[in-house]
């Protein structure tokens, strides 16, 4: 049985990942911990775990604790996550991995020194819905190109003045939106097509509701040749909203996004196919179980923090930080 400890318990502990931590096969939940102790306390009570901390070192110290999910914001990944290698405790990082690739190779330096693995939370490629996509690939002959394009409106607290969410605070996430929202569609296309080896892009802040970058535009190239380009935009109109990722071949084209999961679309020869393909309750689930798997010795995860590196390389090459 792995015995977790939850640094973290925010809103994507509640359904996406939370829950699944209890349900895999091999796993529970042993302890929780949140810098505000009603919000430690309310999160225990209500999922039925024993232990609630307000000191991210006592959890990691807790005998009773075999391995540490970390559900922070990205600022503090690099170091809750070197803690718990350190005290010989396997850890699962939410995305994006660290605030910076630079982080993350001190990640991976901790987990190669002490041999504790450490795992990333690219769910995604453990969904049912994107192995699908996957499985959809050859009937559109050889992919010569790909194109990401991403809108959505400025949210409510991104217009305050005296308490900004912290995904538009660069010292803490990394970037703006672009730094919590493309990993996902960047992971993705790594695990569809292999590493990215080459990527630069232009970034402005056009909205002015913050000093985050609010709309981006890349290009990159994949270790076989293949070629793509992504549109990010933070602050566009309810009108154009979009999540949508385009992959072109010399004999059709799939279309599908990424959070909203609408219905795939093949394009080939016989015309337009949809696959209406969902998902479990708890999307984190399946990588969830098979990362217990993984330390319970049944099975390799291949969701690392070396093939999650890459993706902070990219982003970071994208906002010129490297």
């Amino acid at each position: 049985m792995v015995r977790w400890g939850f640094i973290g318990c925010g809103e994507v502990t509640e359904k996406k990942s939370g829950p699944a931590f209890g349900l895999a096969e091999g796993s529970a939940i042993e302890a929780v911990m949140s810098r505000d102790p009603a919000k430690a306390e309310s999160y225990a009570s209500r999922h039925g775990i024993r232990k609630w901390y307000t000191d991210a070192l006592e959890l990691i110290d807790d005998a009773d604790v075999d391995a540490v999910y970390i559900a922070t914001p990205p600022s503090s990944h690099a170091t809750y996550a070197v803690m718990s290698m350190k005290a010989g405790k396997p850890v699962y990082i939410e995305k994006p991995m660290a605030a910076s690739y630079e982080e993350c190779l001190r990640i991976n330096r901790i987990s190669e020194e002490t041999g504790v693995p450490c795992f990333v939370a690219y769910y995604r490629r453990y969904l049912p819905y994107f192995n699908k996509v996957k499985e959809l690939l050859p009937q559109i002959g050889k992919v010569i190109n790909v194109q990401v394009r991403f809108a959505q409106p400025p949210k409510e607290l991104d217009y305050s003045s005296t308490s900004l969410p912290w995904r538009v605070i660069p010292d803490i996430a990394g970037g703006g939106y672009f730094y919590d929202l493309a990993p996902h569609q960047i992971d993705m296309l790594q695990y569809l097509f292999g590493c990215i080896l080459d990527a630069s892009g232009v970034s402005t802040n056009r909205g002015g509701l913050y000093e985050a970058e609010d709309s981006v535009s890349a290009c990159f190239k994949f270790e076989d040749g293949l070629v793509g380009s992504g549109s990010w935009c933070f602050v566009a109109d309810e009108s154009a909203k979009e999540d949508r990722i385009e992959v072109i071949g010399d004999r059709g084209m799939i279309c599908f996004s990424i959070f909203t999961f609408q219905p795939i679309a093949l394009h080939d020869c016989d015309g337009r196919h949809e696959f209406d393909i969902p998902n479990p309750q708890h999307v984190q689930f399946p990588l969830v179980q098979s990362v217990v798997d993984h330390l319970n010795g049944k099975k390799e995860c291949s969701c690392d923090g070396i093939s999650a590196t890459t993706t902070n390389w990219v982003m970071d090459k994208i906002l010129g930080k490297i």
